[in-house]
């Protein structure tokens, strides 16, 4: 992992505490929470405070996540909105960190001017025995306060100052009037600054964890469902009429049709698809070249070109059905054959610009890995455990690749991938019975026909 540590791949935009008063700071609120603190004289936290080094120290990855669902969190400053969330066991955690602080971000650079914020993403449920027990979180509270109280403080005084306007006699109360002095000599005149955060709590109604082998959760949709990474880990009961396994291609893309999650690049607006399905071709090539022991050092466009051309009818069908689509798009070929059951099918696919178009990005980076760049956008968790099984040469290849066409312009590579941000208001979903595919219909009652953008697969004909 050191050439991506180096290449800011990995652990990029962490903040640096690295000064005497941060590091205190930071050991206070760390004492608070979880009794200890850490000896190192500076070190770098991400979004909720957690620290790779400190974690390397205790010799525990979830020093701030000990259950892996109520996540605890340290503020030091405001900047580390734009940090990263490490160790991250639900999709939803970082996009509410991150909101929370932006909504709150007046209260909170007051409060962190004075002292570091503490706190926990709180759902309620604070055991995961079975994966029954995920559907019981629907919202997430952010309870957080100073190490020295200032919030609570805050809302004391808040309280106090309405006793003081509402009650006639208040004026002659001495012992509040001097209870509110010493509270506003530590938090000063909350009338004017509020110290309290007005937005703390958020709805999880779809979202992805990495519990019991990682699961994908779905309840706001026409056809809610659970979606299964490992088929190994039986679920159990579960309170959603659809369980499917990632591994069952033609549900899976019969599932996100009937909910309208998802549509074909070549059909999308705001991209360049044949530059997409292009890139996706070489990503494979690179895959293959790796199972069939090829050399990648330094390998160009023109060097993969010519792997292909060494490897002529052995290609992967993944590309040969990606190079269909691209002669399809660039005006050249016949529209292919491709159905549910093709490896080149989810490939094809992007999420539909809605409310949960980052989730759906990420399920389609799981279902096509071989996309090493949409899989370290969307999937960085799947995308370093792939990285280390590699080989050096393959690393290397990906490494430059992403430094060189990602980091250089990350906006950039996200709007030519998935299209300009588009508002985040839900589509209405079409009813179950009705979509037969995102580019066509076929009859409900044909359970086996694979669906797809070039519609059913057509049964052999006898001869």
């Amino acid at each position: 992992m050191k050439r991506l540590i180096e290449k800011g791949l990995m652990f990029g935009n962490l903040v640096p505490v690295d000064s005497p008063a941060l590091v205190e700071r930071y050991n206070r609120a760390l004492k608070h929470l979880t009794g200890r603190t850490t000896a190192l004289p500076d070190f770098h936290i991400d979004i909720s405070g957690f620290s790779p080094e400190v974690g390397h120290e205790f010799g525990d990855e979830l020093y701030l996540n000990a259950d892996g669902c109520n996540r605890q969190f340290i503020l030091l400053t405001t900047a580390q909105k734009a940090a990263p969330l490490l160790n991250a066991k639900f999709s939803t955690s970082r996009g509410i960190l991150r909101q929370f602080i932006e909504l709150n971000e007046p209260q909170l650079f007051a409060l962190t001017a004075q002292d570091a914020v503490a706190g926990v993403l709180e759902n309620t449920v604070y055991d995961l025995a079975t994966p029954a027990r995920l559907f019981d979180i629907r919202r997430v509270s952010v309870v957080a306060d100073t190490i020295g109280g200032h919030v609570a403080d805050a809302e004391r005084l808040a309280r106090l100052i309405g006793r003081f306007r509402s009650e006639p006699e208040a004026w002659l109360d001495e012992v509040l009037i001097a209870e509110m002095i010493l509270l506003a000599a530590r938090t000063g005149d909350v009338t004017r600054a509020p110290l309290v955060p007005g937005h703390a709590v958020f709805e999880q109604a779809n979202f992805w964890t990495s519990h019991f082998g990682g699961l994908y959760i779905f309840r706001d949709v026409a056809a809610p469902a659970a979606l299964r990474v490992d088929p190994a880990r039986a679920p159990g009961p579960m309170p959603v009429a659809e369980v499917i396994d990632l591994a069952d291609r033609v549900r899976l893309a019969d599932w996100l049709a009937r909910n309208d999650l998802v549509e074909p690049i070549v059909r999308a607006r705001g991209v360049d698809a044949a530059a997409i399905l292009r890139q996706k071709m070489d990503f494979i090539l690179v895959d293959a070249a790796e199972i069939l022991g090829l050399d990648l050092a330094g390998a160009t466009r023109a060097d993969l070109r010519g792997i292909a051309r060494r490897l002529g009818s052995a290609l992967p069908e993944e590309f040969q059905g990606l190079a269909a689509l691209l002669r399809w798009a660039e005006g050249g070929g016949r529209w292919p054959a491709i159905d549910a059951r093709h490896p080149a099918y989810f490939h094809a696919l992007r999420a539909r610009p809605h409310a949960d178009r980052d989730l759906v990005n990420m399920l389609l980076a799981e279902l096509a890995p071989a996309d090493v760049r949409q899989l370290f956008i969307c999937h960085k968790d799947l995308f370093y455990r792939r990285y280390a099984g590699w080989s050096d040469a393959r690393r290397q290849w990906v490494a430059d690749f992403l430094e060189r066409e990602y980091l250089a312009d990350k906006a950039g590579a996200r709007a030519a991938l998935f299209g300009a941000d588009a508002p985040m208001a839900e589509p209405a979903p079409p009813p179950p019975s009705t979509a037969a595919g995102p580019w066509a219909r076929r009859p409900a009652a044909d359970p086996v026909a694979a669906v797809g953008p070039w519609g059913a697969v057509e049964r052999a004909r006898p001869r």
